[in-house]
């Protein structure tokens, strides 16, 4: 017995060709029922083995290891320029061609950059597949020099102190949320990464102590974090917590407590404030904090990258560590705002 389809979906005589088929299988010593459910298997197979499947495993395997924001990027990247082209694709079938195919659209829309990160994380995926059996090679690595090198550009950021004074004056007369305010003047004060700064927690702040610990896994090389709280952080931070405090973030969404402002709320701010992104942006906070630390204040750079959470180590050769030079980063950011509120006067 054989099932052939179902009437009028499949009409009589397709259905006598099919029975003419399986009987030519059958006097050939073939089983067509066998013949079907390999046919069948092999498409579950397929699907189950498809770029988009193994994508999304080997993301859901490592996405531990990355920030959220980091995570959130990588799969916005899959989604929006490699799995409408290649996500149904049999991973095991896809070749250079195709992936630079889809590589070719983003180098099209002027995102250069982006296209080579989206190979870089094609060419995980790849490896991830031949580490579990089901691809052979990373066809990505074939793509080498097919595109154009793309140019490093540095985050936008204000360092001359005759122009960190209008924008720190600008800041103070913002006429937004107030939850935003505070984030542009916590980011001046705190230099930390966009992403540390929005997701940062009322249970990370301690008041008493006087810092702000981040914990590993929300920092870019994983190691927990120390942001020792000046005075004006604090009256800012005291403030805030009056609003905000009865909930998780500092920060909230406008739209709910129970998420953090979106990753482009400061950005936005700062456009709002008259500031292009060619000319300040919300990680430009922290390469205006290391020009004038270093070149005006001239705190030691040691001090300064390790405030700055970079993987940095000390003359013994030490790994950056949370506590190292805590006193003297105390001194650094007390000093550093100081210096900002002597710039805001004469703004």
């Amino acid at each position: 017995m054989l099932a052939l389809g179902t009437y009028p979906e499949v009409s009589l005589s397709e259905a006598r060709e099919k029975r003419a088929a399986a009987r030519k299988q059958l006097a050939n010593g073939i089983d067509p029922g066998a013949v079907k459910k390999a046919k069948k298997a092999a498409a579950v197979a397929e699907l189950e083995n498809s770029f988009e499947v193994v994508a999304r495993e080997w993301h859901e395997k490592f996405k531990s290891t990355w920030t959220e924001g980091h995570a959130d990027t990588i799969m916005s990247r899959l989604e929006q320029n490699i799995f409408p082209w290649l996500g149904k694709m049999s991973i095991r079938e896809i070749e250079a061609p195709d992936v630079l195919s889809a590589l070719r659209r983003v180098e099209a829309r002027g995102a250069l950059e982006t296209a080579h990160r989206v190979k870089t994380i094609c060419g995980q995926i790849f490896r991830y597949a031949i580490a579990t059996g089901r691809a052979k090679r990373d066809v990505a690595a074939d793509l080498k020099g097919a595109l154009p090198p793309a140019i490093a550009r540095h985050h936008a950021a204000v360092t001359d102190p005759k122009e960190v004074a209008p924008l720190l004056r600008a800041i103070e007369g913002y006429k937004g949320v107030f939850v935003v305010r505070s984030a542009l003047q916590l980011a001046a004060l705190f230099f930390v990464r966009p992403g540390e700064l929005r997701l940062a927690e009322w249970a990370e702040v301690d008041f008493e102590s006087a810092q702000w610990n981040i914990p590993a896994d929300r920092m870019k090389m994983k190691q927990p974090h120390i942001v020792p709280l000046a005075s004006q952080a604090l009256e800012i931070l005291r403030d805030l917590h009056q609003l905000t405090g009865g909930g998780r973030y500092l920060f909230p969404s406008v739209r709910t407590r129970l998420r953090p402002m979106s990753d482009n709320t400061v950005n936005a701010a700062l456009r709002r404030l008259g500031y292009e992104r060619d000319e300040m942006t919300g990680h430009g906070f922290r390469a205006m904090a290391r020009t004038i630390l270093d070149e005006v204040l001239q705190f030691r750079p040691d001090f300064i990258e390790h405030q700055l959470a970079h993987a940095v180590k000390d003359p013994n050769g030490r790994a950056y560590n949370r506590t190292a030079h805590l006193a003297q980063r105390r001194e650094m950011m007390q000093a550093w705002a100081d210096y900002l509120d002597e710039l805001r006067a004469t703004a």
